[in-house]
């Protein structure tokens, strides 16, 4: 499953955004971790992405990152096949993520900007980018912008992503989009991804907004649905014109359309119970909340429907 378009930039195939298991004391469950990243590679995923916002990252101590993506790789993950969610509100919390990030020799890291203080400038952003860019510049590792408005109500615009690629043109391969707004996604595409522009890729966040983005070359993606239906993903962001991708894109407008009647990331780890039977897969770290047995019940009955099958999908 592996893409077959190599000249194609930034990330290849689908990476998915890693759900992070929790032990019954709300701790990393490691081995689960390293077991869940290892089956999807096994179905053919380019990567893997632990502590973006599906992994519940900003919930997590750097401490307890550094120790899970540790355990990833002591527990079978491939290094170069990690790239690493490292966003932080503190610039030197961020900075020591990416230094364990090289120490371990991931394939790079997924940064948004810090994301507590909202209504700052383009100056403030880039500020703070290029205080960890620099700071780790002695091991340049690859380096994937994280622009997702709608969790951080801090965005990337064009002249800060145009500043940093003038600043970091050797480190910056990549945007992951999850704004959710296609022409903005597009845009993305037409601005970063043709050639003299730095051509950098441009990965959404948004499965139903794959396959136009592989039209416009886009050959990877970053996916929370990828944490169960790997395959599908993988259609959608490398075969715009398959003849099977418009059913598969239906399927999943409609799974999405059912999701958004819950709280989201309860249920992605509602849907992982009950594809595999195991109910730890239902506890999340607070403010979060966890569907209960009863509503994960109805949650269940009701995912049936839909029709997932994790030996294709």
């Amino acid at each position: 499953m592996t893409s077959s378009f190599p000249d194609a930039p930034g990330l290849h195939g689908v990476w998915p955004a890693l759900m992070t298991p929790l032990a019954a004391d709300l701790s990393i469950d490691h081995a689960r971790f390293a077991a869940h990243a290892r089956q999807l590679l096994e179905a053919g995923c380019g990567g893997v992405t632990p502590f973006g916002t599906t992994g519940e990252g900003p919930s997590f101590s750097v401490a307890e990152r550094y120790a899970a993506v540790d355990a990833l790789i002591a527990g079978g993950v491939p290094a170069a096949r990690v790239l690493v969610s490292v966003s932080c509100t503190a610039v030197p919390d961020t900075v020591a993520l990416v230094r364990h990030a090289q120490d371990v020799g991931a394939w790079g890291v997924l940064l948004m900007p810090p994301f507590f203080f909202k209504g700052v400038s383009d100056e403030g952003i880039v500020d703070s980018y290029r205080q960890v860019l620099d700071a780790t510049a002695d091991r340049p590792l690859r380096v994937v912008l994280y622009h997702i408005p709608p969790v951080s109500a801090v965005g990337l615009s064009h002249a800060v992503i145009a500043e940093l690629l003038r600043r970091y043109p050797q480190r910056i391969v990549a945007i992951k989009d999850s704004a959710c707004d296609r022409a903005w996604s597009l845009g993305l595409a037409q601005a970063f991804m043709r050639p003299g522009a730095g051509r950098i890729g441009v990965h959404v966040g948004n499965e139903l907004d794959l396959p136009p983005m592989a039209a416009h070359g886009s050959r990877g993606a970053v996916s929370g649905l990828a944490n169960f239906m790997p395959r599908t993903v993988h259609r959608l962001a490398t075969g715009p014109d398959a003849t099977r991708t418009a059913g598969e894109h239906a399927k999943v407008q409609r799974l999405l359309a059912w999701l958004g009647g819950y709280a989201l990331i309860p249920a992605l780890k509602a849907v992982m119970a009950a594809q595999t039977g195991d109910t730890g897969w239902l506890r999340v770290r607070p403010p979060l909340a966890p569907l209960d047995a009863e509503r994960f019940d109805t949650f269940r009955r009701e995912l049936a429907a839909h029709g997932l099958n994790p030996a294709h999908d």
